[in-house]
């Protein structure tokens, strides 16, 4: 309205930004002229003053939804607008920081309720300094991944980003007040300098196996190294800071107008980091100390597949990885593989053996004398002179001569 004269109800996005297009209201000037035009609104400063303080008391409004004591009131607003909030994140740089204190997320320490990053800072623990998030595609997931293992069971609190924009809104906000924003799927998570000390003596003890790692898998991985911050998984891929991660290359994968080339560029190199107490680990360094590099190398081949799974990315060749788990399962249930035959079964054949080959002796005995019976009965018989060819005529007599 100006001056109580009703001009449109239409202004797209010159009056509310577009991730505001949810709020309703009135908007009533005296400062504008009664013919006001499209060209007007654009280039008014009057228009821009309305915009930003529609904008500020919009937020002001959510703010003290977000504040009331029980927090149903938000809860339910974040239901329905949450991703609104999300979008202003990325797009409204001059009120990055005040959005960011509504995002909320779901976390290690509260998967059914949701956490503020201003309630994750207060009670993050002695000495930490970046915030750590995980993207997956539910909590479940990123509950059960092996980049969060140790640090839960170390007592930090992760964020588990469930919705396909939360990767892009954290990557855009990067720090919350004084801590940063830190992907634990990304190399170089600090985890302490205990857990440094103890890489440093395991490296030692392990170099022949990470460079056997290394030429095995080729150019998959960028390189191979320990790490300290897997605790039951004997390894994990994570990417390099500055690509996409697993998650991100699964969304960009979904496009439908997605651009192949530029996901060649932006895709994370794969970097395969190594839990040097794990058995598994362990064995592989026994077989190579044996010499035995083929059976090593068929288990880094099978260890690499299997990482991938258990890091958000997709096999590169489903069918291989298939046939081995197969032959596992054909060794776990008995069988000789060199055969092809069951080897537990393999006793009960030769078990029941003497009974067939007797049978097939007394058979062959009777078809022996029932041969020399015929035979006698031929000679017994009275032999005939041989039949002599004669030449003669034949007439035939009958009708017609």
């Amino acid at each position: 309205y100006v001056r109580r004269v009703f001009i449109s109800d239409e202004f797209d996005e010159d009056l509310m930004p577009r991730y505001l297009s949810f709020v309703k209201g009135v908007v009533d000037s005296s400062d504008l002229p009664l013919n006001v035009s499209r060209e007007i609104l654009q280039e008014s400063r009057i228009v821009r003053v309305i915009r930003k303080q529609l904008t500020r008391r919009s937020l002001e409004m959510i703010d003290g939804l977000s504040s009331k004591e029980g927090g149903e009131d938000y809860k339910t607003f974040w239901e329905g607008f949450g991703r609104n909030i999300k979008v202003g994140v990325i797009e409204d740089t001059e009120n990055r920081e005040r959005l960011s204190k509504l995002l909320r997320f779901h976390s290690s320490k509260s998967e059914t309720d949701l956490v503020g990053l201003q309630e994750y800072v207060g009670r993050m623990k002695e000495g930490q300094k970046g915030i750590y998030y995980m993207a997956a595609d539910s909590v479940e997931v990123a509950r059960a991944a092996p980049f969060v293992e140790k640090l839960v069971a170390d007592g930090y609190e992760v964020l588990y980003l469930t919705e396909a924009i939360d990767e892009a809104v954290v990557t855009n906000l990067a720090k919350f007040g004084d801590h940063d924003l830190v992907d634990v799927t990304k190399e170089g998570l600090d985890v302490g300098e205990e857990g440094s000390k103890k890489l440093e003596e395991a490296n030692k003890q392990l170099a022949g196996l990470l460079v056997f790692l290394k030429e095995s898998l080729n150019d998959r991985v960028e390189k191979v190294t320990l790490t300290s911050r897997l605790l039951d998984s004997p390894c994990a891929l994570v990417t390099s800071k500055f690509g996409w991660s697993a998650n991100m290359e699964r969304i960009m994968r979904s496009q439908a107008m997605g651009d192949n080339r530029a996901m060649e560029y932006m895709k994370g190199r794969k970097i395969l980091e190594v839990n040097p107490e794990h058995e598994v680990v362990r064995g592989i360094k026994v077989l190579l100390d044996e010499d035995d590099k083929e059976r090593a190398r068929d288990l880094a081949e099978l260890l690499y597949e299997t990482s991938l799974l258990t890091s958000g990315f997709a096999l590169e060749q489903p069918k291989d990885y298939a046939s081995k788990v197969y032959t596992l399962m054909k060794i776990a249930l008995g069988y000789d593989l060199a055969e092809e035959e069951p080897a537990p079964a393999a006793a009960a054949p030769s078990a029941a053996a003497p009974a067939p080959a007797a049978a097939d002796s007394s058979s062959s005995d009777q078809q022996h004398q029932q041969q020399q019976q015929e035979l006698q009965q031929q000679q017994q018989r009275p032999q005939q002179p041989p039949i002599e060819a004669v030449e003669a005529d034949v007439v035939v007599e009958g009708k017609g001569g």
